[in-house]
């Protein structure tokens, strides 16, 4: 990639090699900031999006009435879109996002969503907000990926929510071998990017016992403190935690690390 005209580049990555471990459909974004502040983007996906296998329960909760849908991700807008009558999306129930990246989908697909969070992309945030304070009695469907965490429909049903789900993807380990990747780490790798717990655990599973310390050497930016939590008990040295999992917030982070380098 060539730098890009017209972005911004908050700081000089210097040549350093970022990998980038996002699902390849939503990892361009953050790879043309990287590069576009002189870095190497390294795009190395370590989970895979599929539809579910059989979507017809989905497709049934998604044609139901609902007051509410919180829609958790991209991918939620993406593979709900596939299912639903006209590929489009009912125009009866308030519409929810979690994260700027899931709002943008949800316009783009016809309806600006009434309730975004912000900042945070994770149920913390969507739960912060005073509308859902309060939801005694309102049906509300949660569309997201098979399984997940449970904090936000656990919460909702606290608040008075008669809750479903519409699970309408699976996310599945890539069966990619890293062993080129490793064989040539410590001189093409010098920072590695994490978006969620998942995504942390299959890069591990596909780095194997031989990579492992070679991960755990290498500054590593994640969302959020949780994951940031995760990865320090697992054993990486450096962890930076960045403000969301927005592309311009995650290079942000990876420019903190590369700043404080150069300090030392």
């Amino acid at each position: 990639m060539k730098r890009g005209a017209g972005i911004p580049n908050p700081c000089n990555l210097a040549g350093w090699g970022v990998l980038v471990t996002r699902p390849a459909a939503q990892a361009e974004g953050l790879c043309r900031l990287v590069e576009a502040a002189g870095g190497r983007a390294l795009c190395f996906p370590t989970v895979a999006i599929e539809p579910v296998a059989d979507p017809g329960l989905a497709c049934e909760q998604l044609s139901r009435d609902w007051d509410l849908m919180l829609f958790v991700s991209r991918n939620a807008v993406a593979q709900a879109l596939s299912v639903l009558p006209g590929r489009r999306l009912p125009a009866g129930p308030q519409l929810g996002a979690i994260g700027a990246a899931t709002a943008r989908a949800l316009a783009a697909a016809g309806r600006a969503p009434d309730l975004v969070a912000f900042g945070r992309s994770d149920s913390e945030s969507l739960l912060a907000l005073p509308q859902l304070a309060d939801l005694t009695g309102r049906r509300v469907l949660i569309v997201r990926g098979v399984g997940g965490r449970r904090l936000l429909g656990d919460t909702l049903i606290e608040r008075g929510a008669r809750l479903a789900y519409a699970e309408v993807y699976r996310r599945v380990l890539p069966t990619a071998d890293m062993a080129p990747l490793l064989m040539h780490w410590r001189r093409e790798v010098q920072l590695v990017t994490v978006t969620s717990g998942e995504i942390l655990d299959n890069l591990l599973t596909l780095a194997g016992h031989r990579g492992r310390d070679l991960l755990f050497e290498t500054p590593l930016v994640v969302v959020g403190r949780r994951v940031k939590k995760i990865a320090e008990v697992l054993g990486f040295i450096r962890v930076e935690a960045a403000q969301g999992a927005a592309d311009a917030a995650m290079l942000a982070a990876l420019c903190r690390i590369t700043e404080a380098h150069r300090r030392c």
